[in-house]
């Protein structure tokens, strides 16, 4: 507690009228922490009480089954380099990705001076006002903390953790076949935290942390609640990665896919070379290498070769099963956790779809959860952070957090948020809920009568507050727009957002799109929490892709997107059981059961619904902004049905139906005097 009451006096050195008797319990004030907050960071930065890291490399854990896995311990160390006899917390990080690559960025991070050169130039890039602003954005994640927080965090080892990052079975050096999320990789996470409590160098406090899927593994162990598990700090996590990123709305995704798992079967197939050159190579690694050497990519490349659904390997067919063991062992029940949870995520990441409805799940009073999210992607958290008025470093957020729930120090991070969020369109805002309390959903309606502000799309519609009197049908044809777009730069974890007209600026995407626009809002309006759109559409052919945006239109005609859902026509049925509805009947989130066994493809020509879900966001309509809903026949690269589901599309145009016996609709919630 002393180190937080030294830098939080130091906080409130500099402040006006600051009173020391404060210090005794800081309270966290607005999206920075306030005082709070730079008591944080100081204590994060230092001095710590231990000047030195030690490592164990590869020490061999044995599983249940007898499959040895292989992890980096990292101890604090004295002034002489030994680690220390006391017993600290212990911190574990599951990754896929290599511990070896771990090492090479913290090696690279821990030289003097280096880090903060490299943090220092990253923020030195500027390109703000030119048409590649967006590296900016991507850059500045560089000093926002998120390296610490995937690979070692020595300033929180220093300061009395043990952190020990492992690598998942069938990855790095571990032995055995990588299960991919599976059953026995959830078993390995819980029997790896049981044996990091009973180290003698550790208190049996276990934290875990990690970024995207060490995420994810943290949100499967905290389900399982291992005895020992005391906290969990995942940064940009997913509940379910098939439905977020694998095959969201049905289609594939095309982009990130085979780019993930080349690199992480790539990965794996890298030999232990210090241990073959001193003569202990492990041959069972190298067998089990041999007997597995492309996880998953046999079912990745079935999915786009094999035309005939009817002819899909079992394994597929498992994987296109809602109910199948290898889909249910993908899903995590938040309401299982209960461990203090600390959720970061980005409007824009791959997950974004899961990250508040894990925090709205998880059965935790507020403050023993938390959710911050960025108007970033995969590989910016993080980026809009440790700057005055912005919220402190992801670094500096983990370690007040493990702080306060494995050390049990009264630093206040308790009171942060709980839910601390940048609104498109607006600024860094705390709330006590997500959606924030206040909105009301509202139906806006498609129609065909032109907006004035979308003559560069296929057609210029508005959106109505009631439905509009004439029967139209408009046709979509897919098309290659999508490729500068922001799902683009979403599944491509924000690479293409370097060029503004792809990453903040729709309307190339919307040359071949349909676009329905609003009229000016007359004050602020804000737009807090899930959307659904609803569509009454015709297909000439047995199935059809669609994809919806929610989009914010500037007086200058930018049209910035918000949020995105898609969905494959004939896996259009809905799970009840998740999919949420107003009282009316209205859907608010309506979540597709994505199963074969559900398929339901169309006729030509006959009229069918379909309800998307759009990821929940927060964002704020300025005075005069409108909004938008553009409907598109296709999302490449973000995703392509199978191809067997392909086949039955045929590539061909779609319909939009507006009859206003049945109308389209966006369900949106909102808050303010849109003056609509």
């Amino acid at each position: 507690m002393l180190k937080y009451a030294t830098a939080f006096l130091a906080a409130l050195a500099l402040l006006p009228f600051a009173s020391p008797t404060a210090a005794a319990a800081p309270a966290a004030t607005g999206p920075d922490g306030g005082a709070a907050g730079a008591a944080w960071t100081h204590a994060n930065d230092g001095p710590h009480p231990y000047p030195n890291v030690y490592i164990e490399w590869d020490v061999p854990i044995t599983m249940s089954d007898g499959t040895v896995l292989k992890a980096n311990v990292y101890h604090p160390a004295d002034a002489s380099g030994q680690p220390i006899a006391e017993p600290t917390p212990t911190i574990v990080n599951f990754t896929p990705y290599t511990k070896l690559g771990s090492m090479i960025a913290d090696s690279a991070f821990s030289i003097p001076g280096l880090s903060d050169l490299i943090v220092e130039l990253a923020r030195g890039i500027d390109l703000t006002g030119t048409p590649f602003s967006g590296l900016t954005d991507l850059t500045k994640a560089l000093g926002g903390g998120l390296i610490r927080t995937f690979t070692v965090d020595r300033d929180l080892i220093r300061s009395g953790y043990t952190q020990v990052v492992v690598d998942v079975r069938g990855t790095g050096f571990s032995q055995g076949i990588w299960d991919l999320l599976g059953p026995r990789e959830q078993q390995d996470t819980v029997e790896t935290i049981d044996w990091a409590s009973k180290q003698p160098w550790s208190t049996g406090d276990i934290g875990m942390t990690g970024v995207s899927y060490s995420g994810l593994n943290q949100l499967q162990a905290a389900a399982e609640n291992p005895p020992a598990l005391k906290a969990i700090f995942p940064v940009v996590p997913s509940r379910n990665p098939f439905r977020d990123l694998v095959a969201p709305g049905g289609a594939v995704g095309v982009a990130f896919m085979p780019m993930w798992l080349a690199g992480v079967n790539g990965g794996k197939l890298v030999p232990d070379l210090t241990a073959l050159a001193q003569g202990r190579f492990d041959m069972k690694w190298l067998a089990d290498r041999l007997a597995d050497p492309f996880t998953f990519v046999d079912a990745l490349l079935e999915v786009f070769l094999q035309p005939d659904i009817d002819a899909l390997s079992p394994k597929i067919r498992q994987l296109l099963d809602s109910g199948s063991p290898m889909r249910q062992a993908w899903e995590t029940d938040p309401e299982a956790i209960t461990v203090p949870t600390f959720i970061t995520g980005g409007w824009h990441d791959v997950f974004v779809a899961s990250q508040a409805d894990v925090y709205r799940r998880i059965p935790l009073p507020p403050g023993q959860k938390q959710l911050l999210s960025g108007d970033g992607y995969h590989i910016s958290n993080g980026n809009e952070s440790g700057l005055p008025g912005l919220p402190p470093r992801m670094d500096v957020l983990q370690h007040a957090w493990f702080d306060k729930w494995l050390k049990g120090i009264d630093n206040g991070i308790d009171s942060f948020g709980p839910v601390t969020v940048k609104q498109q369109g607006g600024g860094w805002v705390s709330l006590p809920s997500f959606p924030r309390p206040g909105v009301e959903y509202r139906r806006m309606y498609l129609a065909a009568p032109p907006s004035g502000t979308g003559a560069h799309s296929v057609h210029d519609g508005s959106l109505f507050t009631a439905p509009h009197p004439s029967v139209d049908t408009l046709t979509v044809a897919p098309g290659l727009t999508g490729l500068c777009s922001r799902d683009a730069a979403q599944q491509l974890v924000g690479i293409p957002s370097i060029i503004d007209a792809c990453g903040k600026d729709s309307r190339i995407w919307e040359s071949n799109g349909l676009t329905f626009t609003s009229a000016p809002v007359a004050e602020t309006t804000t737009i807090s929490g899930p959307i659904a759109v609803r569509l009454r559409t015709v297909h000439d052919a047995a199935d059809g892709y669609w994809t919806v945006t929610v989009n914010d239109v500037a007086p200058d005609g930018r049209s910035t997107t918000l949020s995105t859902g898609q969905l494959v026509a004939s896996l259009r049925q809905l799970d009840e059981s998740r999919s949420t509805r107003l009282p009316g009947g209205d859907y608010t989130d309506p979540v597709p059961d994505l199963s074969l066994d559900t398929r339901q493809p169309t006729q030509p020509g006959v009229p069918v619904t379909l309800d998307i879900s759009v990821a929940g966001v927060e964002a704020v309509l300025q005075p005069g902004h409108r909004l938008r809903v553009d409907v598109y026949a296709g999302n490449f690269p973000k995703g392509l049905p199978p191809t067997a589901i392909t086949a039955d599309t045929e590539l061909r145009p779609q319909h939009l139906l507006l009859d206003p016996s049945e109308p389209s609709f966006v369900n949106i919630p909102v808050q303010g005097n849109s003056g609509w």
